[in-house]
């Protein structure tokens, strides 16, 4: 069995994501890993709207809700006794994950299997399916 010492999570507040938050601190928590958290505000939702104020309106909902993902992640795994780390990126999901976790030097990403709802899914395509396809580091996809 491969051990890992450095486990990123990739969280956006669904079930999917809460769930492969539980697997992350339980693989952490196994491992005596330390444990990365990244919530990214997808900004390509945004480029087909006209540039006024509601796409920083927008924004900033997303970037609050990233916020409040990212402290309620802290609460649980400070309690878990899970060293974490936070991160909240802008831009493609799938390409700042993998960013992320090879600038963090992780050996293992947890993402659910998928997002927030199937809009979402259709709309973007899968962040999991990018991450395990463009990613050269082991990925564990959560399903529900």
């Amino acid at each position: 069995m491969p051990v890992f010492s450095n486990i990123l999570v990739a969280i956006d507040g669904s079930n999917a994501s809460e769930h492969a938050f539980g697997c992350a601190i339980e693989e952490a928590g196994l491992h005596k890993a330390k444990l990365v958290a990244i919530y990214v505000v997808e900004t390509g939702l945004f480029s087909s709207l006209p540039s006024d104020n509601t796409v920083e309106i927008m924004y900033r909902a997303l970037e609050k809700e990233g916020n409040e993902v990212l402290a309620k992640a802290k609460r649980v795994a400070t309690d878990k006794g899970i060293q974490l780390t936070t991160h909240i990126k802008q831009g493609h999901a799938g390409n700042e994950i993998i960013s992320l976790a090879e600038r963090q030097k992780v050996d293992l990403i947890v993402v659910g299997s998928h997002g927030k709802s199937k809009t979402d899914r259709l709309l973007l395509g899968s962040v999991s399916n990018y991450v395990v396809t463009h990613g050269k580091i082991t990925t564990m996809v959560v399903r529900l």
